[in-house]
């Protein structure tokens, strides 16, 4: 988890867009978000495809990127 959670950050960061901006436009909460660029917690597939999808990205190819 730690990877993805690694790839969303950067990718959150090239956006310019803050963890609680990038929550509110994923409809999930700021500490979820935290959670999942951290490594931590264990987000369901679902919450992972809303965040990846706000940033353009699709889970499948994330996993195959890892």
């Amino acid at each position: 988890m730690n990877a993805i959670g690694e790839i969303i950050k950067s990718r959150r960061k090239e956006f310019g867009l803050t963890q609680a901006s990038l929550a509110k436009l994923s409809k999930i909460g700021v500490n979820t978000l935290t959670q999942i660029e951290r490594g931590e917690g264990n987000p369901t597939v679902k919450v992972l495809e809303r965040v990846l999808r706000t940033l353009g990205m699709q889970l499948t190819a994330t996993v195959i990127e890892l």
